[in-house]
């Protein structure tokens, strides 16, 4: 018998074939999360929310930040300072990462590493290789595609070696819909029986009524259109593209509302002067939540190059927003319901995103219950923290503890030494 640090274990294959789970003493699973910040983005957003889920269920759930600066979107306890750092992504908060993981696993022993998206894999790989056979597996959510078509062929091929060196030092991938299975197979070169699918779990019980209760209790303009697309200002969400397609079908009354904030600010800017489209479009910067805005849409856009599965648009078909999305990842087809919760477009292309833009109209009662029951069954954080952990109790070799007592007390802020 061998546990998920015996130095006879050198690879996530090993991992794989732990005992059984009942030759196993049950007892609280140690789960370390690594994330550079609480600077506004989905994947951190869900891992704070994750992280509060599992400290709920009595899990040891640290998150070790590289950057305090920024405050998490929840309450949280169990965050840690890797140290004071003067940007939140660079290869200084890497270093300080990779170093504050190693002195984790050495103090404090955790069971798994949790991976929260593609940004953190390869902190954790550096890490696993300086810590040797006495880390613990890591497991690793995939939130962005594999593909990176907008890579060069160079660059691109460099990347997906990359990826297969992850399969041989990852113990295990999450897959957030079924259709990424095949495709984190065939680039990390693992079996399916290595990477699960779990949805992801951009909602709270508490977030899909509001965003229901908002969307149908607010009167929208009947004047125009007000398209609304949200996320950092950033290559990969092609706004660029976006702005181009309005440009070609907005009537006088019609808007448009960038929410987000990034590198791409200052020329996204130019582009809407350039463009004529001064007092139509609007980049108010980062809101949360965005209940209130997804409420007086009249429709979302999603202009991304690549994406995973995208938690705005989650939350959107949890509103009964309409959608029009290009395909971005290979799960948006399954998401939108094959057309039915919303329109899909070629990534790039300008003229069909316009078309889709003009033809968007508001979605029937009867599609609104089906988007809404969509998002409430598969992508809240009562849905997946459970899975997670025991994914997780597999993948270390843990015995399923006890249900424990519900807790009632409430959170406290961010309590940290070193914060």
């Amino acid at each position: 018998m061998f546990k998920p640090n015996d130095p006879a274990i050198n690879t996530a294959e090993a991992w794989i074939s732990a005992p059984a789970a009942d030759t196993i003493d049950a007892r609280p699973l140690r789960v370390l999360t690594v994330l550079y910040g609480f600077a506004p983005g989905g994947v951190e957003r869900i891992a704070a929310r994750l992280h509060a889920a599992w400290i709920r269920s009595s899990v040891q759930s640290r998150i070790i930040v590289a950057d305090h600066r920024v405050a998490p979107p929840i309450p949280l306890t169990d965050v840690i300072c890797a140290g004071p750092t003067s940007r939140s992504r660079g290869i200084a908060s890497f270093v300080a990462l990779v170093l504050a993981v190693r002195r984790h696993v050495r103090d404090d022993r955790p069971d798994v590493l949790f991976c929260a998206g593609n940004t953190y894999s390869a902190v954790l790989v550096v890490a696993r290789l300086l810590i040797g056979r006495d880390c613990p597996p890591i497991v690793a959510k995939i939130s962005n595609c594999l593909v990176r078509r907008d890579m060069t062929p160079p660059v691109r091929g460099l990347y997906h070696i990359w990826l297969r060196l992850q399969g041989r030092w990852i113990a295990h991938f999450v897959a957030l819909a079924p259709a990424m299975q095949d495709e984190i197979a065939l680039y990390t070169g693992v079996p399916h029986d290595r990477i699960s699918v779990i949805e992801d779990p951009a909602l709270g019980t508490a977030d899909l009524a509001s965003l229901a209760t908002q969307r149908d209790a607010t009167c929208r303009a009947a004047d125009g259109h007000h398209f609304l697309a949200v996320g950092r200002l950033a290559p990969q969400k092609n706004f660029a593209l976006l702005l181009d397609a309005f440009a070609r079908i907005a009537r006088p009354a019609d808007r448009l509302t960038l929410l987000g904030d990034g590198e791409q600010r200052a020329r996204l800017e130019a582009q809407v002067a350039a463009l004529g489209l001064g007092g139509r479009v609007h980049m108010p910067g980062h809101v949360d939540p965005l209940a209130a805005w997804l409420a007086q849409a009249d429709a979302l856009i999603l202009s991304s190059d690549y994406e995973g599965v995208p938690a705005v648009l989650i939350e959107a078909l949890a509103a009964g927003l309409p959608i029009v999305s290009t395909r971005c990842c290979v799960s948006i087809d399954d998401l939108l319901e094959h057309g039915a919760l919303g329109q899909v477009v070629p990534v790039g292309d300008v003229t069909a995103l316009g078309a889709a833009m003009r033809a968007a109209v508001a979605l029937e009662g009867a599609e609104v219950v089906q988007a809404r029951r969509r998002a409430a069954r598969l992508y809240t954080i009562d849905h997946a923290g459970g899975r997670y952990l025991a994914l997780m109790r597999r993948v270390a070799g843990l015995r399923a503890a006890p249900a424990p007592a519900p807790r009632t007390d409430p959170q406290p802020a961010v309590a940290s030494a070193t914060l």
